[in-house]
């Protein structure tokens, strides 16, 4: 479908594309890929707005890009009362809505206000209370939603049984993993009630990528995935992407017109990636656990009552 691989950039993405007059919204914005995603359709000429628990942390973004061009709002997608605000704050089109901010394999289980696990909370639900709020902004632009997951959801589907580990041993990365599936699902779930409103959702494997994200993982964890050294300093193996790498399949799917009409799918190094079993050995490719329409509609169901 694209001419793109794992090594394109964002900018490179977006190479003779011109977004002037699209309004876009990316959580977590102001830091990691997110930044970079905020970067390249700036860059292009679409207004963004970097959605961030601290707007303040944004200022370098707006300082560098055209006056204008990007701009900061609080957001905390822990809180649902915070997603209704940033909602009702909002005026006018939305042309994509870029799902990238979340936490990653938190080590103790901790919950939201509404006694969801946090992963899940922050990763998922809060976006599907943003996508949700935003619908009618969305169906005026004929708007895309993009929901950065993780090769991480490959081993996880969501434990409609026990979501939130209310039962089960809590494991940070089951959860974080579960919290990925549930971003593809979400994707699968949007294209297939919004289509009808010009909406078009995917989701996407972005790679490995040193950010803030992995903050919450312990040093050992660091040196046994070859990314950091038995000095604590951090290493780059050959797979791990640049940030601006890491972003280039989120821009892609926000910005290029070589994906327009395309819904419902899951992307990595800028291809649609294939189907497969998943499992604790899978190491690329969409779990079919994360394609599954029921699932999807489940899940819908799960996070409706809370973000009516």
């Amino acid at each position: 479908m694209t001419d793109f691989d794992a090594r394109t950039t964002g900018p490179e993405i977006l190479a003779g594309v011109d977004l002037t007059g699209r309004r876009m919204i990316v959580t977590g914005g102001a830091s990691g890929i997110g930044a970079e995603t905020v970067r390249a359709l700036a860059g292009a000429g679409a207004e963004v707005t970097v959605a961030t628990r601290e707007p303040a942390d944004a200022k370098p973004l707006i300082d560098e890009a055209a006056p204008g061009r990007v701009l900061a709002r609080r957001l905390d997608l822990a809180d649902l009362a915070s997603v209704r605000a940033f909602v009702a704050d909002w005026d006018g089109p939305l042309h994509a809505l870029v799902a990238n901010a979340g936490i990653m394999a938190l080590p103790d289980r901790q919950t939201s206000p509404e006694g969801w696990e946090l992963q899940l909370a922050v990763n998922y639900l809060g976006h599907f209370a943003l996508a949700y709020g935003l619908h009618g902004a969305l169906a005026d632009a004929g708007g895309r939603v993009v929901a950065v997951s993780s090769g991480a959801h490959l081993a996880h589907p969501v434990d409609f049984a026990d979501p939130q580990f209310a039962v089960r041993p809590y494991e940070g990365w089951a959860a974080y993993g579960q919290s990925k599936t549930a971003d593809v699902l979400l994707a699968v779930g949007l294209a297939r009630r919004w289509a009808a409103d010009g909406i078009v959702a995917n989701a996407l494997g972005p790679g490995t990528i040193h950010t803030k994200l992995q903050r919450h993982i312990d040093r050992e964890t660091m040196v046994r995935f070859g990314a950091m050294d038995e000095s604590g300093r951090l290493v780059v193996p050959a797979h791990y992407k640049t940030p601006a790498e890491g972003a280039s399949t989120t821009v892609l799917l926000a910005g290029s017109p070589t994906v327009a009409g395309v819904t419902g799918r899951y992307f990595e190094d800028n291809r649609e990636a294939p189907v497969v079993a998943g499992g604790p050995d899978a190491s690329s490719g969409v779990a079919a656990h994360a394609m599954d329409e029921d699932a999807a509609d489940r899940l819908w169901e799960l996070g409706l009552p809370l973000v009516r």
